[in-house]
């Protein structure tokens, strides 16, 4: 564990990788697994559901990952890893102790000031669900803040599922209506088949008091949208996160360039009213 040698705090940089400590990694899939990271205790990293974070090995590279966690959770931050490159292969290849650098956070976050006192759609489709696990644990720890809360999870399968230990607590909370869907399901299955705009129909909300926030795979966006708008859901209060390439996460590399817009930077949280004219957004 890190030992502080000075009092003063001090906050995370943009540009200089921090330390960070794995203290927890959970498997949920072959493919993904959780990371729980502690910076030093004299090293603040503050960041809003939404953000991401650099995360680097030393030798081997650094890539932009969502932050899973909410600022609720004290004392550490997580991430969730799809082994899926050089990078993330070397993450997932580390153990209990072992060190990452951090940096950040970044980008735009979902708009939470605006939530609060409204009720909240949440439609997560696939790996859609790890930025917003975030945001439902930070409205959970928040709840008498927000009005009526919907969450909408849709995957492949069920042995795709991410947070099945969490997963099954929304869908026991009282005070939250929870709808799960899967694409293929097990023989032991015993939830909906189907896509997840096929639950949508089915949701009851006031529409101008209502927030929706979709994230997914690009696929799902425009399907899902056109029946948040059919439920007369304003264009303003469609929230979407983008996902794009991204490298630097300062808007110097241009990776993640929309038609002037740079992800990392102005995103990749977006109001949808403000990138439905944009042909590459979604």
């Amino acid at each position: 564990m890190f030992q502080s040698e000075s009092k003063e705090i001090i906050s995370v940089s943009p540009y200089r990788a921090h330390p960070a400590e794995i203290v927890l990694i959970k498997d949920y899939t072959p493919l993904e697994k959780l990371f729980r990271l502690k910076l030093p205790e004299d090293v603040e990293f503050k960041y809003t559901p939404g953000q991401f974070a650099e995360i680097s090995i030393f030798g081997v590279g650094e890539a932009p990952i969502s932050i899973c966690s909410s600022p609720t959770d004290k004392g550490y931050f997580e991430i969730t890893v799809r082994n899926a490159g050089s990078l993330t292969s070397a993450l997932h290849n580390l153990k209990k102790g072992d060190v990452v650098g951090v940096r950040g956070a970044f980008g735009k976050g979902f708009p939470i000031d605006n939530f609060f006192g409204n009720d909240i759609l949440i439609v997560a489709g696939g790996l859609g669900i790890v930025p917003l696990r975030g945001l439902i644990r930070y409205i959970m720890y928040h709840r008498k803040d927000f009005g009526d809360v919907q969450i909408l999870l849709g995957c492949k399968s069920p042995k795709e599922m991410l947070f099945n230990d969490e997963v099954s607590q929304w869908g026991r909370h009282l005070d939250i209506l929870f709808r799960c869907t899967v694409d293929k399901a097990d023989p032991d299955w015993k939830g909906n088949i189907g896509l997840i705009t096929e639950l949508i129909p089915g949701v009851t909300l006031n529409p101008m008091r209502t927030y929706a926030i979709v994230v997914g795979p690009p696929i799902m966006y425009k399907f899902v949208i056109k029946e948040l708008l059919k439920k007369s859901i304003p264009d303003r209060q469609i929230i979407v996160s983008l996902e794009r390439r991204m490298k630097c996460g300062l808007g110097k590399c241009g990776h993640c360039q929309i038609n002037g817009i740079y992800v990392c930077q102005n995103g990749p949280v977006f109001r949808y009213r403000d990138i439905k004219g944009l042909e590459e957004a979604l």
